[in-house]
């Protein structure tokens, strides 16, 4: 295997330890699309394709920061395509940035806090596929200047109990409880 990403992906899913039965059958097909497709990181590729998010949370863990995405129409952790990145934790960066404007953060692991696969509908000449959603976690103050992109509507820190107003997928639900167990 010659491309560095994938080998370093692929070394860090299978021993990642997934948080339910929902993610651990994410985590399956994950691995099984990685394996299988030696351009997995490819947004031209018609099977999907491994994307990288960033779950920003407070210091206190207790407010998360999201976006309303305006292609998708939902709030969401910021996010997207690995492009020309050297690594995943540098893709969840740079959108982390690109979507935010944050210029002070910090990650908090190196290693996956969680996977997730879901599908994007389709959109001008791009068909319905699925992400392969890689999401590490960063820490950033709710106090710290935020700048929208252009695929933002808003940004908002929620507290982890009103996440489910705003977006009540089982994913996000998932990473709230992932993080009301970190500690500080």
């Amino acid at each position: 295997m010659k491309d560095t990403r994938r080998r370093w992906l692929l070394e860090r899913l299978q021993r990642y330890e997934p948080f339910d039965a929902a993610e651990a059958r994410m985590l399956a097909r994950l691995i099984a699309f990685v394996m299988a497709q030696e351009d997995c990181f490819d947004r031209r590729q018609p099977a999907g394709h491994v994307v990288a998010s960033a779950w920003i949370v407070s210091p206190d863990r207790k407010q998360t920061l999201l976006l309303h995405h305006r292609s998708l129409g939902k709030w969401l952790q910021p996010g997207g395509h690995v492009e020309n990145d050297p690594s995943l934790i540098d893709a969840a960066r740079r959108e982390l940035v690109e979507e935010t404007g944050l210029k002070k953060f910090r990650l908090l692991s190196g290693e996956i806090f969680d996977v997730d696969v879901h599908t994007i509908p389709a959109r001008g000449r791009e068909p319905e596929h699925p992400h392969y959603d890689v999401r590490f976690i960063f820490e950033a103050s709710p106090h710290a200047a935020l700048k929208p992109s252009e695929e933002a509507v808003e940004l908002r820190w929620t507290r982890l109990g009103r996440l489910a107003s705003l977006n009540d997928s089982a994913s996000l639900a998932r990473l709230a409880r992932k993080t009301r167990l970190l500690r500080r």
